[in-house]
C-alpha cells in the first residue's frame, strides 16, 4: 500500500513509558480534547460525514475511469486520467499546506466541500448540453485535485481538536478504515448505478454526499485550529513554507519517517501498481477474480484500521509500526510465491492490512509530536516526501518485470530489500524511542528551538 500523510493516529500509552497526560501545557492536543470518546460528539458527526463523503468519492474515482474509456477507448487516455489527479500534489502540495495553516480550518473544509459541489457538477452539466469532452474531464479531475488537497491537508490537523489524545489512534485508525470499506462498496454502488443512469450521472452522488459532509462539518460546535495564529509579524506564504521544511528536517522523528516512507514507498509502489500483470500472469487470474484480489486487500485495511486503536494500546509507536512494516514485507515474498488466486487474496488482504496499521502509527505520531499550527505544513510536506518515490518506483519496476518478464522473482526481490527498511530505521535511528519526542515529554522539552511566528517549538 503506498504510504502518505493521510489522517491516521498513534497516541502514547503507558506501555511505552509515556502517561495519558504527556501533553501538559506544551501539548495543544490536551488542553482542548473531547471527553466523550472517539465515536460520539463532534467526532461522530465529523466520522459519519466523512464516511459518506468518502463513499461518494470512490464512485467517482471507479466512474471517470469508466467515462473516459467510453469516450476514447484508449489506454493512454486511462493513464492520464490519473496522472491529473496526481501532478497537482507534487505542484502545489507545499503551497497548500502553508495556506491552510493560514485560514480558519472548519471554515475552509465547508467552502472546500461547496466548491467541490459544483465543479464535479459540470460533468453531467456538459454531457446533458453534449459538450462534455476529455479535456474537460482532465481538468475536472484537475481543480478536484487541487480541492482535495486544502480539505486533506485541513482534516488532518482538524482530528487533534476532536478527540482525546488517548483516542487518537483510534479515531484515525476509524477514519482510514471508512475509506477501506468505500473503496469495496464505491466501485459496487457505481456497478449498479451505471446500470440504471448514465455515466455521467453517477457523478451526482457524489456531488450530494459533498454536500452532506459540509453539513456534517457546520454541525460541529469545536474549532479545528488549536492554536491562533500570529496576526501581528505576517510572514510571506514562501518563508512558511520554508519554516515547515526546515521543521521536518531538523527533527529527527519527522524527517526519519519521511525518509523511511519514501523508501518504503520507492519498492512498494512497483507490487502494488502490477497486481494486475501479476494476477493474469502469475495467477492466471479472471478479471471477476482479479477485482475480488483488490476487494480483499479494502477489507483487509478496513479491518486493520479498526483494530489499530486497540493494538496501540497494548504496544509502543516503535513495536507496532516496525512490526507492521516486517511483516508487510515478508508478505511481499509470500504473495510473489502464490499460484493459487484464493490464497494470494487472503494475502493481499493481509498486506493491506499491515499497511494501514503501519500508516496509521506513522501519520498518528506526527500529529502528536507537531505543533497544531504546523500540521497542514507537515501533513503537505509529508505526502509530497512520501509520494515522489511513487511514480519512480512505479516506473523502474514495470521496466524489471518488462525485461525479466518474471513479476514474481521482482515480487520476492523488493520484499527481500524492503525488509531492510524497518530492520534499519527503527535499530540505528531515533524511530527506536519516537514516543520520547511527544510535545511536552521530557526529551522533547530538552531539545534545540527554531522559532515560528507565535511560539517557540523544538526540531532539532
Amino acid at each position: 500500500m503506498n504510504r502518505c500523510g493521510d489522517p491516521v493516529t498513534c497516541n502514547a500509552s503507558s506501555s511505552s513509558g509515556v502517561s495519558d497526560d504527556v501533553g501538559g501545557q506544551g501539548s495543544p492536543v490536551q488542553a482542548t480534547a473531547s471527553a466523550s470518546g472517539p465515536v460520539r460528539g463532534d467526532f461522530g458527526k465529523f466520522w459519519v460525514g466523512q464516511s459518506i463523503s468518502n463513499l461518494g468519492s470512490s464512485i467517482t474515482l471507479f466512474a471517470l475511469p469508466l467515462l473516459v474509456y467510453e469516450l476514447t477507448g484508449s489506454a493512454v487516455n486511462l493513464a492520464l486520467t490519473t496522472a491529473v489527479q496526481f501532478v497537482p500534489h507534487l505542484l502545489f502540495g507545499l503551497i497548500i499546506g502553508a495556506y491552510v495553516d493560514r485560514l480558519d480550518r472548519k471554515k475552509l473544509m465547508i467552502t472546500v466541500d461547496l466548491l467541490r459541489v459544483v465543479v464535479i457538477s459540470t460533468i453531467p452539466l456538459m454531457a446533458a448540453l453534449d459538450s462534455l469532452t476529455v479535456s474537460w474531464i482532465y481538468g475536472t479531475g484537475f481543480v478536484m485535485s487541487i480541492l482535495t488537497i486544502f480539505f486533506d491537508s485541513s482534516q488532518f490537523a482538524a482530528i487533534p481538536s476532536l478527540v482525546s489524545e488517548k483516542d487518537l489512534v483510534t479515531a484515525n485508525g476509524r477514519i482510514q478504515a471508512s475509506f477501506a470499506g468505500a473503496q469495496i462498496a464505491g466501485p459496487l454502488a457505481a456497478g449498479l448505478l451505471v446500470s440504471v443512469l448514465p455515466i455521467s450521472g453517477v457523478v451526482l452522488v457524489d456531488a450530494s454526499t459533498f454536500l452532506i459532509s459540509a453539513f456534517s462539518l457546520a454541525a460541529i460546535k469545536k474549532r479545528f485550529n488549536l492554536v491562533e495564529r500570529d496576526t501581528t509579524s505576517p510572514s510571506s506564504l514562501w518563508s512558511d513554507v520554508m519554516e515547515g521544511l526546515r521543521y521536518v528536517m531538523r527533527h529527527p522523528v519527522l524527517r526519519d519517517i519521511s525518509l523511511m516512507l519514501a523508501l518504503a514507498n520507492l519498492l512498494a509502489a512497483p507490487i502494488y501498481s502490477q497486481v494486475i500483470l501479476f494476477a493474469d500472469v502469475q495467477l492466471n487470474a479472471s478479471r471477476s477474480e482479479t477485482a475480488f484480489i483488490y476487494a480483499t486487500g479494502a477489507l483487509g485495511m478496513m479491518l486493520f484500521g479498526l483494530m489499530a486503536g486497540r493494538i496501540r494500546k497494548r504496544f509502543s509507536f516503535s513495536t507496532v509500526a516496525k512490526w507492521a512494516l516486517i511483516i508487510e514485507s515478508c508478505l511481499y515474498v509470500v504473495f510473489a510465491l502464490m499460484t493459487n488466486v484464493w490464497l494470494a487474496m487472503i494475502v493481499f488482504g493481509l498486506m493491506q492490512g499491515h499497511g494501514i496499521l503501519f500508516n496509521v502509527q506513522t501519520s498518528s505520531l506526527r500529529q502528536l509530536i507537531t505543533p497544531n499550527q504546523i500540521l497542514g505544513r507537515v501533513m503537505s510536506i509529508a505526502a509530497v516526501l512520501a509520494w515522489s518515490a511513487i511514480p519512480l518506483g512505479s516506473y523502474l519496476g514495470g521496466l524489471a518485470i518488462e525485461a525479466t518478464g518474471r513479476p514474481d522473482q521482482i515480487y520476492a526481490i523488493l520484499g527481500g530489500v524492503s525488509l531492510i527498511i524497518p530492520l534499519f530505521f527503527f535499530t540505528f535511528t531515533e524511530l527506536k524511542r519516537a514516543e520520547k519526542h511527544i510535545l511536552g515529554t521530557e526529551v522533547e522539552a530538552d531539545q534545540p528551538t527554531i522559532n515560528l511566528p507565535d511560539n517557540r517549538l523544538s526540531a532539532s
